[in-house]
């Protein structure tokens, strides 16, 4: 069992894309998200949190309080009964086996102790609210989804090919963002941090998730994503020494005049404070 951390945590995470697909919208034909009145794009933090669980179970190799609770074709009500039948839980009284049954998830799993989860769906092991909380990333600028033909030279079933004629050609659609990059902000409280476990090492392993998450995660549908750069404010104290919206606003992207097609367009646009501006308490870390 870790040590929870002491301190609270704000940080900024910008990632791009360039000629891909970073989020397809299933009601709307997979389509890149996008702020219809805007013009911006959108990614998740749904999204966000599935990069950084399936990072966590290649890089723990579901170890020791490294599992993932939400995981594909997980069945979730079957981990709970789990947790129920440990020696633990079944020892203690009736109104005591929610609370180890939901200690027993924390200490297992790390995307639980992490983000939360709902535990209630079938035995009860009751819910946990995450320390660690995400936004939506939104683009800097406006996005211009594309809209591509592709063609597959090959069907099916037989009765496809029949239809053809033996042409056996299939035509498809294909979305993509010719580039763009995504601002997302978190937040780590200290304080649900101790209601969980969330120590120093699944802190280590979230900054590690964040910065390297992209590269585990190649698809031809997403092209190149990467992430860019993770500016965190780490607060010397549990409850915090600056409001998390005024240390968001010293970090600025000024706005470009011509559409953006690489990161080079905007890493000298992307400004960042210096410790010597940080609020008293509050200390900059960069990656």
């Amino acid at each position: 069992m870790q040590t929870p951390i002491q301190n609270r945590y704000d940080f900024v995470l910008f990632f791009d894309v360039k000629d891909g697909n970073p989020n397809g919208d299933p009601d709307a034909g997979n389509m890149p998200r996008i702020d219809p009145e805007s013009g911006h794009g959108l990614v998740t933090d749904v999204c966000i949190k599935r990069k950084v669980r399936n990072y966590v179970q290649l890089a723990k190799n579901a170890g020791d309080s490294y599992e993932i609770f939400v995981k594909e074709k997980a069945i979730l009500n079957n981990l709970i009964d789990e947790a129920h039948e440990q020696e633990t839980v079944k020892a203690k009284e009736k109104g005591e086996k929610t609370e180890a049954a939901r200690q027993f998830m924390c200490d297992k799993y790390f995307d639980i102790r992490t983000f939360g989860a709902v535990m209630s769906t079938g035995k009860n092991a009751g819910q946990v609210r995450g320390p660690v909380q995400l936004t939506f990333a939104r683009s800097v600028d406006q996005i211009v989804p594309l809209e591509h033909s592709i063609t597959r030279m090959a069907v099916a079933t037989p009765a496809e090919a029949e239809k053809q004629q033996g042409d056996n050609r299939t035509m498809g659609r294909k979305f993509t963002v010719p580039y763009a990059l995504y601002r997302c902000h978190g937040f780590i409280s200290a304080s649900l941090a101790e209601q969980t476990g969330f120590g120093e090492e699944d802190l280590k392993l979230f900054w590690d998730a964040l910065i390297n998450m992209f590269d585990h995660d190649r698809s031809a549908a997403r092209g190149e994503m990467s992430t860019r750069k993770l500016i965190i404010f780490k607060h010397d104290s549990k409850m915090g020494n600056a409001p998390a919206h005024k240390l968001f606003e010293m970090i600025t992207v000024a706005p470009l005049t011509n559409p953006a097609r690489d990161f080079s367009d905007y890493a000298s646009k992307i400004i960042t404070p210096v410790q010597a501006q940080m609020p008293e308490g509050v200390t900059l870390i960069e990656f």
